[in-house]
């Protein structure tokens, strides 16, 4: 192929006391802290924004203090996806997509839409929600990711589906969620939660190297050999970006994880 997509790597959130001394330098003003992590990593996955709202002017910080070329992805409103009936939520949808997303410009990733571990696969209203999600939102456009929990999403019809709405299928690297690692949207969206603050780099360098060739495997456009895919229809290859986030419990060791699997990538 021509060329490659893009690989950016990071983890969840900025503000984390335990990160101040570890990986943030003693002294470092907390008003600083952004900047610092987006001077070492290409990526961060926002986390408040699936408990709360914020105003146009804090995404407007968020962006200014960050580089050329850096992305922010943004996890979507529990209020969007935590119900019943998820086509019934335009009402969140809207609500959380024009808090002020714009406001990040070129800054603005993928959107994570996750669903809670007791959220079963209904065709239907999976479909009726996929409907609600706009490809675009004040001319920039948008990439959608699904995160579901539940075992019931790993069926080729729900890869189908989301493939004909164009959302990324999020690969979960999980101790108890399913790991779905079939390609179905513009990007490819990987969040590695099984590390270890034992371990220095979150994950092991054996680890690192296994996910860093998966990475770039997915980012030439072709499926991974060593993942076995759930639909037996393959995704078209073309290059892609791929997002992939450190997030382990405990995740103090997170940030020197995500910089040791950009130098492999």
């Amino acid at each position: 192929m021509a060329r490659a997509g893009q690989i950016r790597c990071g983890v969840g959130g900025w503000t984390f006391e335990p990160w101040r001394g570890v990986f943030y330098p003693k002294g470092l003003k907390q008003a600083d802290e952004l900047a610092y992590m987006a001077e070492r990593l290409s990526a961060i996955e926002i986390n408040g924004t699936y408990y709360s709202t914020f105003k146009p002017d804090s995404w407007a910080k968020w962006r200014a203090a960050t580089p050329d070329g850096f992305r922010f992805a943004v996890k979507a409103s529990r209020f969007c996806t935590n119900r019943r009936v998820l086509a019934e939520g335009e009402a969140s949808v809207q609500t959380f997509l024009n808090q002020g997303l714009t406001e990040l410009g070129d800054r603005l990733g993928p959107v994570l839409w996750q669903f809670m571990a007791t959220k079963k696969f209904d065709p239907a209203d999976f479909e009726g929600f996929l409907k609600l999600l706009p490809d675009s939102v004040g001319g920039l456009p948008l990439r959608h990711v699904l995160e579901p929990r539940h075992e019931s999403f790993c069926t080729p019809e729900f890869i189908a589906l989301a493939r004909k709405y164009g959302a990324a299928i999020c690969l979960a690297d999980h101790h108890d969620y399913p790991l779905i690692a079939d390609v179905s949207g513009e990007v490819v969206y990987v969040r590695l939660q099984t590390g270890s603050d034992d371990i220095e780099t979150a994950y092991g360098p054996k680890d690192l190297d296994r996910w860093a060739g998966r990475l770039k495997t997915y980012a030439q456009g072709r499926h991974p050999a060593d993942l076995a895919a759930v639909s037996p229809e393959p995704a078209p290859e073309k290059p892609r970006d791929v997002y992939a986030f450190i997030i382990h419990e405990g995740k103090v060791r997170a940030p020197a994880g995500a910089m040791a699997l950009m130098t492999r990538v």
